[in-house]
C-alpha cells in the first residue's frame, strides 16, 4: 500500500493565532477604525525611519495588504491586547511556499503595548505557525538601519544578521532606506522557542 502525501497547508490560508496576552486575527475591512485609533497612540506614522500608514490611509493600507494575501505573497494579521482592543498590525510577506521561506514584517503597534509580553508572544506564535505547521526552513527579518529599537528586539529573538542592502528602497520622504536582513532557520528555531518561553515566563 502507497502513502497518500500529506497536502501542504497553502500558506495565505487564514488562519487566527492566540495566547495569553495576544490575539492574531485575519485581517479585515471592518477592522479600520480599531488600527486608526492604534496608528494614533504614539503617532506612529511621524517616525521616519517606519512604513506605518496615517490615520487616513488605512483603508488602502488594508486593501494593499489583502491584495497581497489573494496573490499569495502575504498573510495580514491584525493584532489584539488581552482585552480585545486593537492594537496593530503584523504579516507574513514575501511568500516564498515553494522555496518554504517567508518573512514576519510590516509590524506596528500602539505606544502603550509596546516594550509589553505582547510582542513576545505575537512572535512566538507566527514562528510557531511558520516552522511547526507551514514547514518554512526560514524566516526573514528586515528593518531600517537607523531602526536601532526594532534592531535590538529582532536581535533578542535571536535571529541571525545575514547581510544589509544598502539603498535598498526609497521611503515616502524621498529618502533612501538601507535594509538590514535577518533570519531564523529551522534548525535555530527550537533554542529561539525556548528563549521565547523563558522570556515570557519571566514576564
Amino acid at each position: 500500500m502507497v502513502d497518500t502525501p500529506v497536502p501542504q497547508p497553502f500558506w495565505t490560508q487564514p488562519v487566527t493565532l492566540a495566547g495569553q496576552h495576544v490575539r492574531l486575527a485575519p485581517l479585515e475591512p471592518a477592522h479600520a477604525d480599531g488600527l486608526r485609533a492604534a496608528v494614533r497612540d504614539g503617532e506612529l506614522w511621524k517616525r521616519w525611519y517606519t512604513v506605518v500608514p496615517r490615520p487616513e490611509d488605512v483603508d488602502a493600507y488594508i486593501a494593499t495588504a489583502l491584495a497581497g494575501q489573494r496573490a499569495g505573497t502575504d498573510l495580514p494579521f491584525t493584532v489584539f491586547d488581552a482585552a480585545g482592543d486593537i492594537v496593530g498590525c503584523t504579516r507574513y510577506c514575501r511568500i516564498e511556499q515553494a522555496n518554504h521561506r517567508l518573512e514576519i514584517g510590516y509590524t506596528w503597534y500602539a505606544a502603550r503595548v509596546q516594550r509589553t509580553p505582547l510582542n513576545s508572544e505575537a512572535k512566538r506564535l507566527l514562528l510557531g505557525h511558520a516552522f511547526d505547521t507551514l514547514g518554512a526552513i526560514a524566516v526573514e527579518f528586515r528593518t531600517h538601519w537607523h531602526n536601532r529599537q526594532s534592531r535590538a528586539a529582532i536581535e533578542r529573538l535571536g535571529a541571525r544578521l545575514d547581510g544589509v542592502l544598502r539603498n535598498h528602497r526609497r521611503l515616502p520622504d524621498g529618502s533612501l532606506r538601507d535594509t538590514v536582513v535577518y533570519s531564523i532557520t529551522d534548525r535555530e528555531w527550537p533554542a529561539v522557542r525556548s528563549g521565547l518561553r523563558s522570556r515570557l515566563a519571566r514576564s
